[in-house]
């Protein structure tokens, strides 16, 4: 093909991150897909809130198409749709989910691959091995390839004993140009900042790593951002913020001591799932502490390049023992190494190479 593929995304949000955490994943990969060539509609629903949070205005890397949450609605967004050559569905839109899982598949053609793209796969392949008449199920092996944004190799074992022709990880990474330093903002300044919404599989962990750590350190300032923590009951030292609009992610990153990653319950079972967070703060030049998952290593060294916790003691100790001068040398590592292999330059021109057939498609390392 010597034109780049027109691709027809459905997805959550490509402009707003209330309670959408793939909205950076979104928007770094489709805008450096656009700087290759390709040409993207992103395709939305009217749902929960978003487009009244919208963080950006619609890009001009990108054609945003929001539809009403109706399902004549869908149809005709559908419609629209066809005629891309590549269409994608990812998981996670939040309404008719299970139609467009369905539907996108008939519009499979000579000159049309479908694609799943699964931005939550520890969740999908919970649901999916917890009920075998899950509809998605059945569906699995007919999509032309399954691209998921972390799990390694038990995601791509998992999906490949699901009947999928293919997966592939796509993971998350850093946008530069969205994600970097900037000078410290009072209005974060602490020893340690979360962000992150409040979810069934994320709050026990929560609790462990940061509301323990704020316990053993009643003296220290502990900032929580992120919706649902308004009725939590907390430690008297944690903060909390509320919705963070994207736009203030850099200064939140930069002005504590350190920033915090856990992983949701789901993703840490898998390993191999850095979330957004840690490029984000990594972009910043932050310190990162995170809890312990498998294949971390591939992203960031331990003990030089990310500082790594098995419980809310460790964090605190992390803590007690990190000196400004510390914490600084360990962001600064993080950035060079993240800013040298895992932006989404970097994962984008992995995509290109996988469709046109230049990488193999069963690899759950990286490439």
């Amino acid at each position: 093909m010597n034109r780049r593929p027109r691709i027809a995304f459905f997805g959550s949000s490509l402009v707003s991150a209330y309670w959408n955490g793939a909205a950076t994943y979104y928007r770094g990969i489709i805008r450096a897909l656009h700087r290759r060539g390709y040409q993207i509609a992103f395709y939305e629903p009217d749902a929960y809130g978003r487009q009244a949070h919208r963080d950006i205005p619609d890009p001009p890397w990108a054609e945003v198409v929001v539809y009403p949450n109706q399902e004549a609605a869908v149809a005709k967004a559908l419609a629209q749709a066809r005629g891309a050559d590549l269409i994608v569905k990812a998981s996670g839109v939040g309404v008719f989910d299970e139609l467009l899982e369905s539907a996108v598949l008939e519009m499979r053609g000579p000159d049309t691959e479908v694609i799943f793209w699964d931005v939550d796969a520890a969740a999908t392949l919970d649901r999916v091995g917890k009920d075998p008449a899950d509809p998605f199920r059945s569906l699995i092996p007919r999509y032309d390839l399954i691209l998921t944004y972390g799990g390694g190799d038990p995601v791509v074992r998992a999906y490949r004993s699901l009947g999928a022709r293919a997966c592939v990880p796509i993971y998350n990474a850093l946008d530069p140009q969205t994600h970097h330093p900037v000078p410290p903002d009072p209005r974060f300044e602490g020893e340690l900042a979360f962000l992150g919404n409040r979810l069934p599989d994320r709050e026990a962990r929560v609790e462990a790593f940061f509301f323990k750590a704020a316990e053993a350190l009643p003296a220290a300032r502990f900032l929580l951002a992120g919706s649902g923590w308004g009725d939590k009951g907390m430690p008297p030292n944690v903060y909390a913020v509320g919705h963070l609009y994207t736009r203030d992610h850099n200064a939140f990153n930069c002005t504590p001591r350190a920033v915090l990653n856990i992983t949701r319950e789901s993703m840490a079972r898998n390993g191999f799932s850095p979330a957004t967070r840690v490029f984000e703060a990594a972009g910043a030049a932050a310190c990162l502490i995170t809890d312990a998952w498998e294949g971390i290593e591939l992203f960031l060294n331990p003990g030089e390049e990310v500082l790594v916790a098995r419980d809310g003691a460790d964090v605190a100790e992390q803590l007690r023992s990190l000196t400004p001068e510390r914490a600084r040398a360990i962001g600064e590592a993080a950035r060079r190494r993240i800013l040298a292999e895992h932006t989404y330059a970097h994962r984008a021109a992995q995509l290109e190479a996988l469709l046109e057939g230049r990488e193999t498609v069963q690899t759950g390392g990286m490439p």
